[in-house]
C-alpha cells in the first residue's frame, strides 16, 4: 500500500501528560489523527482519559476515540459533544448485531465515524455481521489496556483476510506499531496505524512518523 494512502494516529496514552498540549503540538504537523485510549479499569485494568481531558487541549487533527470500556453506549455522548471525529467500541463489549448497529448509528447521528475493534485473540468472524457496515475494523495487535507491549504478529492474518474480503475498507492497527512493525502491518494493507511509544520516545518524531508511513 503506497505510503499517501496511509494514515497515522500517535497515541496520546504514551505522550507527557504533564505538558499534552507541548506533546501534541510535536506531532501536529505530521500526522493525521490523534488516538485518545479510553480505559474504564472494568473492560481493561487500567484507567485512563476520560471527556474533561480533552476539553482542554487544542489541535487541528481529527480525534480518534478507542472505548475499550465497557457499556460504551453510555461513554458516547461525553464525546461527541466535543465534535470528535472518530469513535471504536470493542466487539467483545457490545456482542450482539442489533446493539453494535444501534451504536454505529447513534455515533453516526453525533457528527462522528463508527468502527468496531477486536482484541487479538477474538476471530475476523466476531464482526462478520457488521463489518460490511463500519467506517473502520481496529485489529489491537497487543492485548488492550497498556502501552508498550510487544508485537503479536498473528494477527497479521485477520488483516490480511479482512483486506482481500474488503479492499476499500478503512483497517487500523494499534499495539507495538514501530519501525519494524510497520510494514508488516502496510504489506498485510492495514491502512491506519496507531503508534504511542514509538512516536512519542522519538528525538525526531517527523521522522518517527514519516517512518511508519513508509516514506
Amino acid at each position: 500500500m503506497s505510503s499517501e494512502n496511509i494514515l497515522i494516529a500517535p497515541s496520546i496514552l504514551s505522550a507527557d501528560l504533564s505538558r499534552l498540549q507541548e506533546e501534541i503540538a510535536s506531532v501536529e504537523k505530521d500526522a493525521d489523527w490523534l488516538q485518545v485510549d479510553v480505559m474504564d479499569g472494568h473492560f481493561v485494568p487500567n484507567l485512563s482519559f476520560g471527556a474533561p481531558l480533552l476539553k482542554g487541549i487544542q489541535t487541528k487533527l481529527p480525534l480518534d476515540i478507542h472505548l475499550m470500556v465497557e457499556n460504551p453506549e453510555d461513554r458516547i455522548e461525553e464525546f461527541l459533544a466535543l465534535h470528535v471525529h472518530h469513535i471504536s467500541f470493542h466487539a467483545e463489549a457490545i456482542p450482539d448485531t442489533a446493539s453494535r448497529l444501534a451504536l454505529f448509528q447513534a455515533i453516526r447521528d453525533g457528527g462522528a465515524t463508527a468502527g468496531i475493534a477486536i482484541n487479538p485473540e477474538t476471530p475476523l468472524e466476531a464482526v462478520s455481521d457488521v463489518i460490511d457496515k463500519t467506517d473502520l475494523l481496529l485489529i489491537m495487535s497487543v492485548h488492550p489496556g497498556f502501552g508498550g507491549q510487544g508485537f503479536i504478529e498473528d494477527v497479521l492474518s485477520k488483516v490480511r483476510s479482512a483486506r482481500s474480503a474488503h479492499p476499500f475498507l478503512m483497517i487500523q492497527m494499534d499495539g507495538g506499531v514501530d519501525e519494524k512493525t510497520a510494514p508488516l502491518c502496510r504489506e498485510a494493507g492495514a491502512n491506519n496505524l496507531v503508534s504511542g511509544s514509538y512516536i512519542f520516545s522519538s528525538k525526531d518524531r517527523a521522522k518517527a512518523i514519516r517512518t511508519l508511513r513508509g516514506e
